[in-house]
């Protein structure tokens, strides 16, 4: 997901692009020398860094300026916005920031440009996040930024229970259902709601659980029936039993964090953006929290690999003058001050290991951990219709509306349709 987001469409579109675009191609990128104005889409940032890295590329670059245009902060709203203007053919988005389980599809639909992947520095990146930009074999996309789900919790609470974070669920559930009522919090909460954020905490759980959803191609449903009723017990009986508050079937990452940040729960699942702005002025928690790595069944999670890729639209005009602006965007300056301005991740390998910036971001290290664990999701030309299903089945079990049990049976039904309908 962007840095919190995770997700897909209709695929009855095919663009015709010949050749891979490089550095300074020219004759044959739409326009004269396929250099001229970009516009990069975007989901919402609230940090403001986008915009500060986009005016000083505009400086630099005055022939080439790129308009930033930015889609709702949730990720389905964005997406479905972008697919539209890529399925009829329009060239209105030269530079799309895409979530990292969407690259797969719009690769596939034909959206997307090649890239040749010796323009970019792709050695220098976290292996994990190499493999979401690509598709059998090809770069359709150049990592931009990653991300991890890791846990935060409230360590001045803990340390005056004389408690360590949880590693496994049955940890986080005793202090979920303890400490926390204890000193009037709630227990645990990640983004319930039904939408790509859904998806990502139930693939999380059921990962953690040993089991998967589809193979890593997309072709296969791999459901275990115990291993994913297990997970699904764990969300659903948190519910059920209140150390999940019910509010949380609302939850984006927006709505968690505030929750989290406004001093009201002892353990939050999020992504990395939410540490700068707990730490804030405005926080009430700042300075009293901490990250670990997310629990599993019997030990720390196998997460969700999150984040964005920047993709080109195979119908811009200005391919050239795009693929600059990826290399720039993927820049170590620009990696850094990603991350020292906007709280995002890195993708660059040697930024995690600066002891510099350790020391002004400590939860580095976890984030690098959570992020070298972590699988990414199914590269699946129905992704949007297999990420429905999971929303879908997932929030009317921990609704209460249907057991775990049925719950898997629906979800390996309805998951074998669009597997085998595709």
């Amino acid at each position: 997901m962007r840095w919190k987001r995770a997700w897909i469409g209709g695929l009855l579109a095919t663009v015709v692009f010949a050749g891979s675009v490089g550095a300074c191609s020219s004759g044959d990128q739409g326009g004269s020398d396929g250099r001229g104005p970009l516009t990069l889409v975007a989901s919402a940032d609230p940090t403001g860094y986008t915009r500060g890295v986009v005016a000083e590329w505009n400086r630099t670059h005055p022939a080439e300026k790129v308009t930033l245009l930015q889609f709702p902060w949730a990720a389905d709203e964005a997406r479905a916005q972008m697919a539209s203007s890529l399925r009829s053919g329009s060239d209105r988005f030269d530079v799309l920031d895409l979530d990292v389980a969407w690259t797969g599809e719009f690769a596939a639909a034909g959206w997307l440009a090649p890239l040749d992947a010796d323009r970019f520095p792709i050695k220098e990146f976290l292996p994990p996040v190499v493999e979401t930009a690509t598709l059998d074999g090809q770069l359709y996309a150049v990592p931009y930024i990653t991300n991890a789900g890791m846990l935060y919790y409230r360590k001045d609470i803990l340390d005056r229970a004389g408690e360590s974070p949880p590693r496994t669920w049955a940890e986080l559930e005793r202090l979920a259902k303890t400490v926390a009522p204890e000193y009037g919090l709630q227990g645990y909460a990640g983004q319930f709601l039904p939408y790509e954020g859904l998806t990502v905490n139930a693939t999380e759980a059921v990962q953690s659980a040993g089991g998967s959803f589809l193979s890593g191609d997309g072709t296969r449903v791999t459901v275990d029936p115990e291993k994913t009723r297990k997970a699904l017990a764990f969300l659903a009986d948190g519910v059920r039993d209140g150390w999940i508050p019910r509010e949380a079937l609302t939850y984006k990452e927006e709505e968690s964090r505030k929750a989290f940040q406004d001093g009201r729960l002892l353990f939050l699942r999020n992504w990395a953006y939410v540490y700068p702005l707990a730490s804030g002025e405005d926080s009430k928690v700042a300075g009293k929290f901490d990250v670990a790595p997310l629990p599993g069944l019997n030990e720390s999670a196998v997460g969700v690999l999150g984040g964005s890729n920047l993709a080109i639209n195979a119908n811009s005009p200005h391919k050239a003058s795009a693929a600059d602006l990826l290399a720039y965007l993927t820049s170590e300056k620009v990696q850094r001050r990603m991350l020292t301005e906007g709280g995002l991740a890195p993708v660059r390998a040697d930024i995690y290991e600066d002891p510099s910036l350790v020391s002004r971001f400590p939860y580095l290290p976890t984030l690098r951990d959570s992020v070298l664990a972590a699988q990414p999701r199914p590269k699946s030309p129905q992704y949007e219709q297999v990420s429905s299903a999971i929303q879908a089945v997932v929030h009317d079990t921990l609704a209460q509306r249907e057991t775990p049990e049925d719950a898997v049976e629906r979800l390996t039904r309805e998951l074998n349709a669009i597997v085998d309908g595709g």
